[in-house]
């Protein structure tokens, strides 16, 4: 059996890595995704343009001013001279948000009582208005501490101590790149399965390969095993680059996220050999790859976090492997997490592999008889 197999698994390799072509779709893609994907793809804000309408002109005042200018998160692209531009800059989105500076600034300060400053944030992009005025506020509260010690104020009552463990700079990076690498291996690992069956399909062969002694196991087994190989090298890839280009850290068990990677492989390409059993053409299986991708990616929480979700669709992500695999992956590179921290991620992973891969052997039965 072993030896018919292998022989369906070489021949497969062959007809993906034969071609130089599909050499390099398979390695050059999933690099330039990576490089595009690390570089743009952040939560961080930077260099956030903005307007200053100081109505004090006080040496506090710009003081105040200064310390928006010097920030590395804004810049100021505009000094207002009153109040009748400020919508009309937020409307053309010149600038993100506008900084107004009471013209009471100054005295309220000496006589010890809130002095008003007021940030006026474009609100289409809620995510961003709520980062911009978080980043304001601590501009704002380093400087009433300063001025505090300077002029012996009253300091505030309370003041934040922050400390991030796992990522001590908040470099969003750090936590988007590792979801990457999940990403990455699991479309390079459904189109190369997914193809698989179809091609043959539409090339004729595939009635050929029916009357050889190969069982329906083997053919099974032999479109499977190559999407495997090539998922888990993909992943060596990625994060052999994520690692010394990116410079994130790689703190835990690599026998863990090897494993969860394995696991993972599993049930996608599960996955695909049921969209391969499916397809008809090589066109019909892209379509199916592309429909079962764009749900698993968004209740994966690779960009939202799952507990924000209704209930019923966090019941829903518990049926996506990505799901683990994301948890997986980034509890190893930023956490040190081993294989015990990681059993509760570990043993769904293996279910859904197993549910998948029956499903395919099934629907290729079917699809043979």
């Amino acid at each position: 059996m072993w030896r018919r197999v292998l022989a369906l698994f070489i021949k497969e390799l062959l007809a993906v890595l034969a071609d130089p072509r599909g050499r390099w779709l398979l390695i050059g893609p999933p690099l330039i995704q990576l490089v595009v994907f690390g570089y743009a793809a952040s939560f961080d804000l930077n260099h956030v343009p903005i307007a200053i309408y100081n109505q004090d002109r006080s040496q506090a005042s710009r003081d105040l001013a200064a310390r928006f200018a010097g920030s590395p998160t804004f810049t100021v692209e505009a000094l207002l001279s009153s109040g009748r531009r400020v919508n009309e800059l937020i409307d053309s989105r010149q600038v993100e948000a506008v900084v107004l500076i009471d013209r009471r600034f100054t005295r309220d300060l000496y006589r010890h009582v809130p002095a008003p400053v007021q940030v006026i944030v474009d609100g289409r992009n809620s995510n961003t208005g709520l980062l911009i005025e978080g980043y304001a506020g601590s501009i704002l509260t380093a400087f009433s501490l300063a001025w505090s010690r300077a002029h012996g104020g009253n300091p505030p009552p309370a003041v934040l101590d922050a400390r991030a463990l796992y990522n001590q700079t908040l470099d969003s990076h750090w936590f988007i790149i590792p979801g990457i690498i999940a990403l990455l291996t699991q479309v390079e690992t459904l189109l190369v399965v997914g193809l698989s069956v179809a091609r043959e399909r539409e090339l004729g062969t595939f009635d050929q390969l029916l009357v050889t002694p190969l069982r329906q196991l083997d053919i099974l087994l032999g479109k499977g095993l190559p999407g495997l190989l090539v998922g888990l090298a993909e992943a060596s890839i990625i994060i052999a680059a994520t690692v010394l280009w990116f410079h994130v850290p790689l703190r835990g068990s690599l026998a863990a996220l090897y494993l969860g990677l394995l696991l993972f492989v599993l049930a996608v390409t599960g996955i695909g050999l049921a969209i391969s059993a499916l397809s008809a053409t090589q066109q019909q299986a892209l379509l199916g790859a592309f429909l079962f991708l764009v749900p698993s990616i968004i209740l994966s929480g690779f960009a939202t976090p799952i507990a924000n979700m209704p209930r019923w669709v966090r019941e829903l992500t518990l049926l996506n492997p990505m799901r683990y695999i994301l948890v997986i992956v980034r509890s190893v590179f930023l956490r040190g997490s081993g294989l015990g921290e990681l059993l509760s991620q570990l043993w769904p992973m293996a279910l859904i592999g197993i549910a998948t891969l029956a499903a395919a052997g099934w629907l290729f039965r079917k699809r043979v008889t």
